[in-house]
């Protein structure tokens, strides 16, 4: 047989851990840094600015089943364009 006060104690201990564990505080998930990215998947710093072209690489299958990175085919930045292009003309040399 099972002692009556053994069951209440097990249940109000499964019941406080249940409490605790659904209106618990739980550690904060760190923000996630939403960065610019191009219809290739690049960041705007893998692009050249002047030409436009992507020097980033994809993995991708080249036959076979085999696969190897292979340079990214994208040739212009599609991506949301920095705030700073907008407000300040880019720096250029000095004409003489």
């Amino acid at each position: 047989m099972i002692d009556p006060l053994s069951l209440l104690i097990g249940a109000g201990l499964v019941g406080g851990g249940w409490v605790l564990g659904r209106f618990g505080s739980r550690p904060a998930k760190k923000a996630a840094q939403a960065t610019a990215l191009c219809g290739c998947g690049h960041d705007l710093a893998v692009h050249d600015r002047d030409a436009g072209a992507c020097h980033g690489e994809t993995f991708r299958k080249i036959g076979n089943g085999l696969k190897a990175w292979v340079p990214c085919p994208c040739r212009r930045y599609t991506g949301p364009i920095p705030l700073e292009e907008f407000f300040t003309p880019p720096s250029l040399p000095p004409t003489p």
